[in-house]
């Protein structure tokens, strides 16, 4: 078979590809020789896909179905594997047994086009909630993970040369709330880190199950930050989107415990950082979306 990977993640890794890298170039032949070490047996890719990692349906040899993922370094793949093998299938996909190779991951086969953003707005934010308490654990010890203020940090420094014009009153607010939101950081959890509603898919063990994490250590307001601007189109599009934003943050502070003025200050910096990072790679309209969500903040 040919594992030709999908536009939509030629165009993803293109964005931030350095200087060069041969991953994608050399990803037909990875997966090849993924799939013999494995002896699985190929349904297809996995389209459209993700933005970091070429996700293929495969079966083992004993007719079990399973996922083969893989990613570039960039995407930390050994992170995600960590984290999976953490969880070990608590409310996450379960990292299955096999050969380990850098940058492949086998997983348990979830619903890949069955995600809770299927649902009606209030039981998808209803199931993603539930999803998410489960994997806010202790960190395993012995750290492996990147912590919130490490992964900031790059993107702090980004976001400072970038910021001119029009936009540098939201990145110097952004930065703001981040460098006070470190200065008393809560107790610490192993997060998800890209959590939001189509990272939770449909399962047969549970119903619902988190896959794509980029793990990191810290509070948990960072990780639900993301979750509050799911759907960010049709909030933009309603009359009432800042203030169904303000709800929005009150009700999921308060069903996970979470301090609501840290919640706000974690949702303005992530919005701020994707709409700059949009802006970056020639999304225009995404950068648009994403920065007048920011100023309802």
């Amino acid at each position: 078979m040919v594992f030709e990977p999908p536009q939509r993640l030629v165009r993803a890794l293109g964005e931030s590809a350095p200087d060069g890298d041969e991953w994608l170039e050399r990803l037909p032949k990875t997966a090849e020789h993924a799939v013999e070490l494995r002896e699985l047996t190929v349904e297809r890719v996995q389209v459209p896909g993700g933005r970091s990692s070429l996700v293929v349906l495969v079966r083992r040899p004993d007719g079990t179905p399973a996922v083969l993922k893989l990613a570039p370094p960039r995407a930390r793949p050994e992170s995600e594997r960590a984290a999976l093998a953490h969880w070990g299938g608590l409310g996450a996909v379960q990292l299955l047994d096999g050969p380990v190779s850098e940058g492949v991951l086998l997983l348990e086969r979830l619903h890949p086009d069955v995600s809770v953003r299927s649902l009606p707005e209030a039981k998808a934010l209803l199931e993603a909630v539930g999803t998410l308490r489960r994997l806010w654990v202790e960190p395993p010890g012995g750290q492996v993970f990147e912590t919130v203020g490490q992964r900031t940090g790059r993107q702090a420094e980004v976001m400072r040369t970038g910021a001119v014009g029009e936009v540098t009153g939201l990145v110097d607010a952004a930065l703001t709330a981040r460098a006070e939101l470190l200065a008393a950081p809560p107790e610490e959890r192993l997060l998800h880190g890209t959590f939001r509603q189509n990272k939770v898919l449909a399962g047969e063990r549970v119903p619902w199950l988190a896959v794509g994490p980029d793990p990191v250590v810290g509070e948990c307001a960072f990780d639900l930050a993301r979750l509050v601007r799911d759907r960010v189109e049709d909030l933009i599009a309603s009359p009432s989107g800042a203030a169904t934003t303000r709800r929005r943050i009150k009700r999921l502070a308060e069903s996970l415990d979470v301090d609501q003025e840290r919640l706000r200050g974690w949702t303005l910096f992530r919005a701020v950082e994707s709409g700059m990072r949009a802006l970056r790679v020639g999304r225009p309209r995404d950068a648009e979306l994403l920065l007048e969500f920011a100023g309802w903040l």
